[in-house]
C-alpha cells in the first residue's frame, strides 16, 4: 500500500482528533443528561451512605464508648470479689448493685469485656456443679487470642463431660487441641484429649493423640506418652 503524503498524513490525523473531542463532547453530553434525570436518586444514595457513615461514629463513640467504661468497671468489681475469694459475688447477677460477671455479661454482651465476663461467669458455674449453664455462658466467649479460645473449648469440654456427654467432651477437646498454635497448649488438650478417648475405649483415637505427643511434645511429657500408647493395645 501507498503511504500516505505528509500532508495527507496531517489531514489524516487532523480528522482523527476532531473525531476524539466529538466523541468527547457526546459522552460528556450524556453524562450531564444522565445525572440531570437520575440526580434525585443519586442524592438520596450518598446522603444514605453519609448518614450511614455518620451514624456508625455516633454509635461508636456515643453507645460503644460508654457501654465499655460502664462494663469495665462492673468487671473490675467483680474481679476484685473473685480475688477475695466471694465467688458468689463476682458471679453476681441478682442484683443491679451488684451486676458481677453474669450481669455484665448479660449487660454487655457485645463488648468484649461482656464476653470475657461470659467466660468467668461459666468457670463460676461450672465449680457450682451447675454445668449446662457453665457450658452456655463459655459458648458466648469468643477472642482473638487463640490460647484462650483454645480454654474456652477446654471448659466447654469439661461441661460436657459433666453432663455425662463424653463424646461431645472429645470433640470440644479435639478444637482445644487445634485452636491455639501454643505448644504447651496443644500438648495439654492432646493429652486430655488422649485420656478420655481412651477412657471411652476408642483406643485407636486415644493413639493417635499420644502418637501426636510422642512425636512433637516430648519436651512436655517426660516419656509419659509411651506409656500410653502402650495402654491402647491392652486397655
Amino acid at each position: 500500500m501507498a503511504k500516505l503524503g505528509k500532508n495527507a498524513q496531517n489531514e489524516q490525523e487532523g480528522k482523527e482528533t476532531v473525531e476524539f473531542f466529538k466523541d468527547l463532547d457526546r459522552e460528556a453530553l450524556n453524562t450531564e443528561r444522565f445525572l440531570e434525570k437520575y440526580s434525585k436518586p443519586i442524592g438520596i444514595v450518598f446522603g444514605v451512605l453519609i448518614l450511614g457513615v455518620l451514624g456508625f461514629f455516633a454509635y461508636k463513640q456515643f453507645v460503644v464508648a460508654p457501654q465499655n467504661a460502664e462494663a469495665v468497671k462492673s468487671f473490675l468489681a467483680a474481679q476484685k470479689n473473685l480475688t477475695e475469694g466471694k465467688d458468689k459475688e463476682a458471679l453476681g447477677g441478682k442484683s443491679a448493685a451488684n451486676p458481677g460477671f453474669l450481669g455484665t455479661a448479660n449487660e454487655y454482651s457485645s463488648t468484649n469485656i461482656g464476653k470475657l465476663s461470659a467466660y468467668n461467669a461459666g468457670l463460676l458455674k461450672f465449680k457450682e456443679g451447675k454445668f449446662q449453664e457453665a457450658y452456655d455462658l463459655l459458648d458466648k466467649f469468643s477472642s482473638d487470642n487463640k490460647t484462650m479460645v483454645a480454654m474456652k473449648f477446654g471448659a466447654m469440654a469439661d461441661a460436657k463431660s459433666g453432663l455425662n456427654k463424653n463424646d461431645e467432651a472429645l470433640q470440644l477437646l479435639d478444637k482445644a487441641a487445634s485452636a491455639s498454635s501454643d505448644p504447651y497448649t496443644t500438648y495439654y488438650f492432646t493429652r486430655k484429649a488422649g485420656i478420655l478417648a481412651l477412657g471411652l475405649k476408642k483406643n485407636a483415637d486415644a493413639k493417635k493423640y499420644f502418637a501426636t505427643i510422642d512425636e512433637k511434645y516430648q519436651d512436655y511429657d517426660n516419656g509419659m506418652s509411651d506409656s500410653y500408647i502402650e495402654m491402647t493395645k491392652y486397655y
